[in-house]
């Protein structure tokens, strides 16, 4: 299972692919997209174009996307939620399953504790990705979110098994 983790932002998007192998996580690719262009439109644009082109070369099968945090700024809040909204658009344009993780759920998966600092989970990537280079923080974040969909899809694929066995039990 090859899983895309995504880091939304209108100026800098991480993206990070990991394939899940059993219960082992291996890195593929990671990098940033830069959006270009003079208006909003144009940026999100830039970003929906090298968004299609990762997904194209990579090929991942599920998508796993950052969820937006408010902050004080409405207006810069309302511009990442646009580009959130491009983080998610692709890949189910694509026909993938996108899922949504809280930062802190991320980091807690990752890290251990919901209130790391990028310092702490760009660490802890290159630990359990052994012979990953994060291009930046971004793409160290993103890899955390494949991994935190990884480690998500591990347990629910652990329970289903169990509540196939329990229901065989009693057969």
């Amino acid at each position: 299972m090859r899983v895309l983790g995504i880091d939304p932002g209108l100026r800098v998007l991480g993206w990070g692919v990991v394939d899940l192998n059993g219960s082992k996580c291996v890195h593929v690719a990671n990098g940033i997209c830069r959006s270009a262009g003079d208006d909003l439109a144009e940026r999100l644009l830039s970003l929906h174009a090298q968004l299609t082109d990762i997904l194209s070369a990579h090929r991942p099968d599920a998508a796993a996307v950052e969820q937006t945090f408010v902050n004080k700024d409405a207006a810069g809040t309302l511009k990442l939620g646009q580009a959130r909204g491009v983080a998610m658009l692709v890949p189910a344009q694509a026909g993938l399953p996108v899922a949504e993780y809280a930062p802190n759920t991320v980091k807690k998966v990752v890290v251990g504790v919901g209130h790391a600092d990028k310092r702490q989970v760009d660490h802890m990537v290159r630990m359990l990705l052994p012979g990953a280079q994060p291009v930046g923080p971004d793409a160290a974040d993103a890899l955390a979110i494949a991994l935190c969909h990884a480690h998500h899809m591990q347990t629910a694929g652990r329970l289903d098994a169990a509540l196939a066995r329990a229901g065989g039990a009693g057969a």
